[in-house]
């Protein structure tokens, strides 16, 4: 009996055209990331195994592979660990796709699916003051008109704790400043929420709809000085520019990495700290597990302190531990 399996090259493409773009419906950013992540292991598999990627098959992708490919991430291209296990998280879907298309490979699949996600310390949360926050958004130059785009964005960013990639991605149609003030984020996944303005938001936005060139609904909000949509890496050089200038009010800036997704963090601080409660802050962020809300809580050491005054230490004088043997003392010591 012949084998109607389908032939690797044909899994690949219905991976990401059926599976992933019409059955799962995943954002194009996803799209990229797996298929940045499908361009590395194609290369590797080439220069480790010897075959072109339309000569692979499902068995070629057993873990020795996997496992050569994801220290080669980490050695020789220097990845981070959340970037090595972000390539693992495609492989694995597409690994998960398969089993369902070609059983005669369901053995060396399941071993596959075996190689672990690397466990990783978490990096210390960053977040600014409020008097450094002002002091940034402070700084643009509003005698000239990026001066004048930079505070009205940073403004924005700082309100509502947008993603870089959700405001660079604003329409002035997104943004209502009329009796209540509110903006329409676009979110991670097609996910869409809604997050109330300050007045004084409104008002710096009203400014700078002034000076917009083109001020119609459909047009960027954040425009670059060309007219099209302003590039991540440039709301970060513009952000960088900013913290020069508040380094003269505050050096200690000077010591720290700022980025946009800072003044993101700092919003959900700032709002944690003035009580504000975590499910709320979560729907405000845009995040779909409240749990990953938790990182604010765990970086306010404030908050902790705080909470320790309220429990009042026992009085009683501690006990010094005397191992009862030397193995037991062998195990203490270790």
């Amino acid at each position: 009996m012949p084998d109607r399996s389908p032939s690797f090259p044909v899994l690949v493409q219905r991976f990401f055209v059926d599976h992933l773009r019409q059955q799962r419906a995943v954002s194009s950013c996803t799209i990229a990331a797996y298929r940045d992540a499908f361009k590395l292991l194609f290369a590797f598999a080439e220069q480790k195994i010897g075959k072109a990627p339309t000569d692979l098959t499902l068995a070629d992708l057993n873990a020795p592979l996997i496992l050569s490919f994801l220290d080669h991430l980490e050695r020789e291209r220097k990845n981070s660990v959340r970037s090595r296990n972000a390539r693992l998280s495609a492989i694995r879907a597409f690994l998960k796709y398969a089993a369902h298309e070609d059983v005669t490979a369901l053995a060396t699949i399941e071993r596959s699916l075996a190689v672990p996600q690397k466990r990783h310390d978490k990096t210390v949360l960053g977040f600014l003051s409020r008097s450094e926050m002002e002091a940034i958004i402070s700084a643009p130059d509003l005698g000239s008109w990026a001066g004048c785009r930079d505070q009205a964005l940073f403004t924005l960013l700082y309100n509502t704790g947008a993603r870089v990639s959700e405001a660079i991605n604003l329409k002035v149609g997104d943004v209502e400043l009329d009796l209540s003030p509110v903006v329409h984020l676009h979110g991670k996944g097609r996910k869409r929420r809604s997050v109330p303005l300050w007045k004084a938001t409104a008002t710096t936005l009203k400014h700078w709809l002034k000076r917009l060139p083109d001020a119609r609904s459909e047009a960027y909000l954040f425009p670059s000085s060309a007219g099209g949509r302003l590039s991540r890496s440039s709301v970060t050089q513009r952000l960088s520019l900013a913290v020069e200038h508040a380094v003269l009010k505050y050096p200690e800036l000077s010591k720290r990495s700022i980025s946009p997704h800072t003044i993101r963090h700092t919003t959900a601080m700032h709002l944690l700290q003035s009580g504000v409660d975590l499910t709320v802050i979560a729907l405000w962020l845009g995040h779909e597990d409240p749990s990953t809300t938790h990182i604010y809580m765990e970086a306010d050491l404030a908050m902790k302190e705080a909470a320790l005054s309220r429990l009042q230490p026992i009085a009683a004088a501690p006990v010094r531990y005397r191992a009862p043997d030397h193995l037991m003392a062998f195990l203490q010591a270790l």
